[in-house]
């Protein structure tokens, strides 16, 4: 990774191309949203404007449908205003100073991840934290290649630093977390992916938050680790950008970030505490819990009445897939975790003062209300593009349309080129993973880590 030093010139020689590009986005979304109205007009409500009657004549369920949409883009679109006033507004907290750094313990779960569990601990003992006070516990979860062997490795080079526990078979990461969670010493605790390295100051930056005694979760921002594995990385640099520099930025504004992901989290050792039990014995619809560990623990922590906030400023970068079927498989865990959890947040918000608990209420409303109205506009959709495919390229045009908005978002954000990839991206996402979500609804009761 680019030292801070490199990082800053980098970006102060790219500032001028940037700020081009950025001028050039918000030119192309002019010129496109001209073409779009243009085509509305010439194509739409004139060439078409009788096709639409007998659309909808013949399918008269698609009249109810418009009009859902339709009223619905106003609090959604009002939302999404708020949202970006509230991230333009976030700062994270300045890292602390290794002199006031509290003593904490980082806990890495690793289950058949390979050589690359030795670079994530190599990337922890190496970071810029009191030897003294940084406590590093790796488990394995009975992984079956050679996951222990570099396990071992990396526990010998830094020799009296790392703490290695084995587990004779696979019990599911919670299993594997809650073992570290008993064997931590630190006022703090950090759990970090087994596929993943964090920069110097991270463990630094993530513990900044817990001087406010309010708080018992931290998100960090997750970014991805092998961009030069594909189109599929190089998009998801993208999505997990507007999840984490846009999305739990707002949220963080309102002390309800509603995940602190697996990938990098730390959570207060006197709050866990309260809840780790719970947390362990977890069950939905009659089933154990084992995914989602990380949005079930915020949950908890969120129930028991502490904030949880998101450092931008605590990076680590993280493997993510490189194929369509592992990518799906993620998407999949990640959707049915979503499912349960958001039910369980529709209980827990009540518990959270009141100006946060609007904010939450608001956002939830206007977000989970808007499925039901997306896919139903989606099967609209198909229909149209059925009976007539000449539909097919206004389509693609309202999807970039909507799409570019946040690559400025991005731009604003990262200052890369890199925000080109959220035009691929949006398309990807309607036509080859919009399926998940509806199959996550009617399998929520699936258990496996469904990472390998």
């Amino acid at each position: 990774m680019l030292n801070e030093t490199n990082r800053s010139s980098t970006l102060a020689g790219a500032a001028p191309a940037l700020r081009i590009a950025e001028l050039s986005l918000w030119l192309a979304y002019a010129v496109l949203l001209a073409v779009a109205l243009g085509l509305l007009y010439r194509t739409v409500l004139v060439d078409l404007a009788h096709a639409q009657s007998l659309a909808l004549e013949r399918h008269v369920w698609l009249r109810p449908v418009l009009l859902a949409a339709l009223c619905w883009s106003v609090p959604v679109t009002t939302l999404l205003l708020f949202k970006t006033w509230l991230w333009l507004r976030y700062r994270p907290l300045a890292a602390l100073e290794m002199a006031v750094a509290p003593p904490l313990t980082v806990v890495i779960p690793a289950y058949n991840e390979g050589a690359m569990v030795e670079k994530t601990i190599d990337s922890v003992a190496a970071s810029l934290y009191p030897p003294e006070r940084l406590q590093i516990v790796v488990v394995d979860d009975g992984s079956r290649d050679d996951t222990w062997i570099y396990i071992e490795r990396a526990v010998s080079r830094h020799r009296g630093r790392v703490e290695a526990v084995r587990f004779e078979r696979n019990q599911g990461k919670r299993e594997a977390l809650m073992e570290g969670f008993r064997r931590a010493v630190g006022e703090i605790v950090v759990t970090i992916d087994s596929d993943s390295v964090i920069g110097a100051t991270t463990l630094l930056a993530m513990a900044a938050p817990f001087d406010d005694a309010r708080v018992g979760a931290v998100a960090g921002k997750v970014a991805v680790h092998n961009l030069d594995a594909g189109l599929i990385p190089r998009m998801l640099r993208f999505a997990y950008a507007l999840s984490f520099d846009f999305q739990r930025a707002a949220e963080s504004q309102f002390r309800t970030v509603y995940c602190s992901p697996g990938a990098l989290a730390a959570y207060r050792t006197t709050a866990l505490r309260e809840v780790q039990q719970s947390w362990m014995a977890q069950t939905f619809l009659g089933a154990r819990c084992t995914f989602g560990e990380d949005r079930a623990l915020t949950n908890y922590l969120l129930e028991r009445g502490f904030d949880s906030v998101y450092q931008g400023n605590a990076e680590v970068r993280t493997l993510v897939p490189t194929t369509y079927a592992r990518l799906c498989r993620m998407f999949l865990r990640w959707n049915r975790s979503f499912v349960r959890e958001e039910i369980r947040l529709a209980r827990i918000v009540w518990h959270r003062p009141l100006r946060y608990r609007l904010m939450v209420l608001w956002d939830k409303l206007a977000t989970n209300l808007s499925y039901p109205i997306k896919y139903a506009g989606l099967a609209a959709l198909v229909v149209l593009l059925v009976e007539d495919l000449a539909l097919l390229p206004l389509t693609l045009l309202g999807i970039a349309l909507g799409t570019l908005p946040f690559m400025l978002f991005y731009l604003r954000s990262e200052r890369s080129w890199a925000a080109l990839y959220g035009l691929p991206y949006a398309f990807f996402s309607m036509f080859a993973l919009s399926w998940i979500l509806p199959y996550a609804l009617l399998t929520p009761r699936a258990r496996s880590w469904l990472t390998r």
